[in-house]
This record gives structure tokens, sequence and C-alpha cells, in this order.
């Protein structure tokens, strides 16, 4: 189970900076988030609806729900898609995979979690190997544009951890993640409206075939397949082994570049590739690099 839930997330969200991508332009940010997680809140609530399993959150849960709302569906966002506007998506996904760093130390931070060696090593490896995979675009000229792209995917990555943990602490006193969702998007989406509101943003139709269908796919696939099957691993194997999924995003965006895009490899990002799955398999090995063995006592 575990390991469909990893896969399950790592190939829908590793395909959504391409749609995330399609976006960016003729819809301002804010109604482009807003559409994504209205949507996606409503497809949500009416198939727990008909499944029979919507259930009211209870009044001490609100103020959770709307924190994860806040850090998940909302304010993230806003980051990722200014991220867009400056830096191509493969920068943002190797930005977004220090999720990984992050969710380890804010769950030190929020729960005391132990840093192991291995989760060091698997991070680096991970680090390292989509630094060479996108060598290319981060070796690019530190212009404005540059600068500002990474500071908002940052930005963005760490209010990603900060609703990890709050997902984390929600799964522990028995919300699930599918009701915590349900309700989160849509707490999300009325964040936006209210934003949209006061800072007078034109509310743009959208305009084209192609960015309604990136918002359908990110929406239901993106948003409520997604976050689901991520938080449940979250819920099930802790928030730093969740995390390395980010870790494989850029690959499967990588892999559609190629087919799409034209991408071209060269031994320094194939290096990189490389180096990222065995920071995966260093990950999730029963015993892990770093696992301490006893010795038999001497007879």
């Amino acid at each position: 189970m575990n390991a469909l839930l990893f896969a399950v997330t790592v190939l829908i969200w590793g395909s959504t900076w391409i749609a995330i991508s399609l976006q960016v332009g003729p819809v301002p940010v804010l109604v482009s988030v807003f559409y994504r997680f209205a949507l996606a809140g409503l497809v949500f609530l009416i198939g727990l609806v008909l499944m029979g399993r919507l259930k009211l959150p209870q009044r001490s849960e609100q103020p959770w729900i709307l924190m994860q709302a806040l850090c998940l569906f909302s304010f993230n966002f806003i980051m990722f898609y200014m991220a867009a506007e400056h830096v191509p998506s493969g920068v943002i996904s190797v930005v977004f995979s220090f999720a990984t760093v992050f969710n380890a130390l804010n769950a030190r931070l929020f729960f005391g979690d132990r840093i192991t060696g291995k989760t060091v090593f698997a991070g680096s490896l991970g680090v390292l190997g989509l630094t060479l995979l996108f060598a290319q675009e981060l070796t690019i000229s530190a212009s404005t544009d540059t600068l500002i792209g990474i500071a908002c995917a940052l930005a963005g990555t760490l209010l990603f951890s900060l609703g990890n943990m709050v997902s984390r602490r929600n799964s522990s006193t028995g919300l699930t993640p599918v009701q915590a969702n349900a309700w989160g998007m849509p707490y999300g989406a009325a964040v936006l409206l209210a934003l949209i509101w006061i800072s007078g943003t034109e509310i743009v139709t959208p305009p084209t075939i192609t960015y309604l269908g990136a918002l359908i796919y990110l929406a239901v696939f993106g948003s409520v397949v997604g976050f689901t099957t991520y938080l449940m691993m979250v819920a099930r194997l802790g928030s730093a082994k969740a995390a390395y999924a980010t870790v494989l995003f850029p690959i499967i965006a990588l892999a559609l570049s190629t087919v799409f895009e034209g991408y071209t490899w060269s031994w320094i990002n194939g290096l990189g590739l490389c180096l990222a799955l065995l920071g995966n398999v260093v990950m999730f090995s029963p015993q892990g690099l770093f696992s301490r063995r006893r010795l038999a006592p001497a007879e």
C-alpha cells in the first residue's frame, strides 16, 4: 500500500509543474489558485457526499483545518505560481525537493523526531542529484527575476512543509487526510477569494481550452488525488520519508520535458538522475546504510 501511494503521488505531482506553467500569464495568480482549489474542494465534497463519507468537522478541529488550508491550499501555491512567472518549472521542482530537508527539521522542531544519518544521507544524494539534473538552469546568471523566482519557490516549499506538520498533528487526533482535505480546500478557496476582493484583482474567466484542461487536471488529479495520497503517506510513514517523494517529482517532469520539449541529456544530468534514484533506495531500504547491528556477546 505504501508503495502504491508513493508511486501515485510521484506520477501525479511530477506532472503538475507543466500544467502550472500552462496557466501562467493570461489569468492573475490569485485567480488561478482560487479556481484550482474552488473546483477541487467542490469535487471532493460532492464525491464524499455521494459515497456517504462526508463528516462535519468539530468546532475544535476547524482552526487546524484552516491552518492546513493556509499552508497547503492557498499561500504556498501563490508562491509557486509567482515563482513560475520568473523561472522555469524545472528550477521550481528542484527547489521544491528541499521539502525533504524542511520536513526533517520541522519534525525535529515540532515533534522531537530524531534526524537519522540515513535521512541526511538520502536527502543529500537527492538534492545533489537534482542539482546536477538541472545544472544548466541553475548556472544561468542570477538575474533579479531568477532570484525572485527562487525566493518564491523556497517560501512555497517552507509553507508546504509547515502544512505537513499540521496534517500530521491532525492525523494524530483522528482527523483523516481525506476529511481534512475535503474541508481544507474550500477553506483555502474562501481565503483566496477574500484576497482577490481585498486586492481588487480582476477575475478573468479561463481564456483557452489549454488553460481549462490544465485547471481540471490540477484540481482533480493534482489536488484531490495527489494531496490525499501524499498526506496518507505522511500519516503512515512520517513526514521525512513522505517528503522524499518530492525529490522524484522533477524526474517525472524531466521525462515529460524530454518527450514534449526536447530536453537534451548529457553525462552530468545522467549522473544526477542516478544519484537521485540512489537516494530513494537509501531512504526506503529496510535497514538502511546507517543501521546499527549489535555484536553478539563473546562466549
